[in-house]
């Protein structure tokens, strides 16, 4: 199977990178390809004991033999993505080696991220929960087509005159609205032009370079950043991120054809997190919510926020499992649930005395969603050792089983600690 998707099926943080980790250690993954999305995204790996978190760059970068790829629909931020090169650098990773960049991604330049933050606070209570690192301000310049691409830093020209017009407007809207002062095009430019060096050699073609791995029977493996849920179109709207998180996403992001795409995976958790704001039917802020932020250690990769904890939600994962097309499900963290007598799950929504099998249509539906629960009998056994399907507790089996019946697709693998070695393969 050349062409793989692995995306979130919830709202981010579900273990993308653990079963991108799998993929590139166990198949033979030649590129591995984010398609949107910025550093606001956060992936978590350990080998061997150690802990390593990726943001912008794809989990593949500690894979050798596998190339790296940032394609056109990311949103790059030159400062970040070297400081992360870098840290994974001094640590013995030779990450310039095996990483590309798209000509065509966008840039996020500074006054992104200021934009990004005096707008959340300007909100108040309405704010929508961003990480303010710049990403949503990024993608409405490229919607707007006052974006800066990565090939414009090649030619000083064009990049002052492209920074001049998005200034322009924003400039404005700083010093009008906000109260604050106007950003110099000039120290934007110096700023960028002070990467272009380091950047050079990364720089392809990537539509080109990805088509022709495929023509080649190569193997392609597209890393989802945030996840269905914050998909700007088929998310908990408007609190969401600002691109396509879902599969179709995928094609447009990294310039290759639907028709190329043969394996779909959406990484689930055995419960449901969320950061920032928004409606989250089985949210829990009991005793039971507490436990699950303690135990799964549910703190944000890149943004150190913490998580908000609830049941598995099987509306979500049917919903999930629709509109991406997938194929299989990966299942992470079933570790921490160890030691509930009984573990409830989501099977539908009540709405004004209805009853919801499916996604609510409307966000007002969504915001007054109560969860419906079926409650199955849990294991009090530490799984964290177990290295097959076999060797769970019959009750734990049960549980993934039952998940993969609710959600409509099946679970392929399951993540029993956050260690490379410690994921158990359900069907082959």
């Amino acid at each position: 199977m050349p062409a793989i998707i692995v995306l979130g099926a919830q709202w981010g943080d579900e273990g993308k990178g653990k079963a991108t980790d799998l993929l590139t250690t166990t198949e033979t993954i030649d590129y591995c390809v984010r398609t949107s999305g910025g550093h606001n995204a956060g992936h978590t790996i350990v080998v061997e004991g150690e802990k390593f978190a990726t943001h912008l760059l794809p989990s593949s970068i500690l894979t050798e033999g596998t190339t790296s790829v940032i394609a056109n629909g990311v949103v790059v931020s030159p400062e970040a993505l070297f400081r992360e090169v870098d840290a994974l650098e001094a640590r013995g990773v030779p990450a310039s080696e095996r990483l590309v960049v798209s000509a065509n991604a966008h840039v996020i330049a500074s006054y992104h991220s200021t934009i990004d933050k005096v707008t959340e606070r300007f909100l108040g209570k309405n704010k929508i929960g961003t990480t303010g690192r710049g990403i949503g301000p990024a993608y409405a310049d490229k919607i707007n087509r006052l974006g800066i691409r990565v090939a414009d830093l090649f030619d000083e020209k064009i990049l002052l005159a492209k920074v001049e017009a998005a200034l322009d407007v924003r400039n404005h809207l700083l010093a009008k609205v906000y109260n604050r002062r106007a950003v110099e095009p000039e120290s934007v430019v110096e700023e960028l032009l002070s990467y272009v060096d380091r950047l050079r050699p990364m720089v392809i073609d990537a539509s080109l370079l990805l088509n022709r791995a495929l023509d080649e029977q190569r193997t392609v493996l597209f890393e989802g950043a945030q996840a269905t849920m914050l998909d700007v179109d088929h998310g908990t709207y408007p609190f969401v991120t600002s691109s396509n998180a879902v599969a179709g996403g995928v094609c447009t992001g990294a310039g290759v054809g639907p028709t190329r795409i043969d394996r779909v995976i959406g990484v689930i958790k055995a419960y449901t997190t969320r950061v920032g704001s928004g409606p989250f039917p089985t949210e829990l802020l009991d005793a039971d919510g507490e436990r699950l932020w303690r135990v799964g250690g549910e703190v944000g990769v890149s943004t150190g926020r913490d998580r908000r904890c609830g049941w598995y939600d099987a509306v979500v994962a049917r919903y999930a499992s629709r509109v991406n097309g997938l194929t299989d499900l990966f299942l992470t963290k079933l570790d921490v649930l160890s030691s509930w007598e009984q573990v409830p799950v989501c099977v539908a929504y009540e709405i004004d005395g209805v009853r919801h099998d499916e996604m609510p249509m409307t966000q007002t539906e969504f915001h007054h969603a109560t969860p419906v629960y079926e409650h199955l009998d849990g294991w009090s056994e530490d799984i964290s050792g177990c290295r097959s399907f076999a060797d769970l507790p019959k009750n734990a089996q049960a549980y993934v089983l039952a998940l993969e019946e609710m959600s409509g697709t099946r679970i392929w693998g399951v993540g029993v600690g956050p260690g490379r070695e410690q994921t158990l393969v359900v069907h082959d």
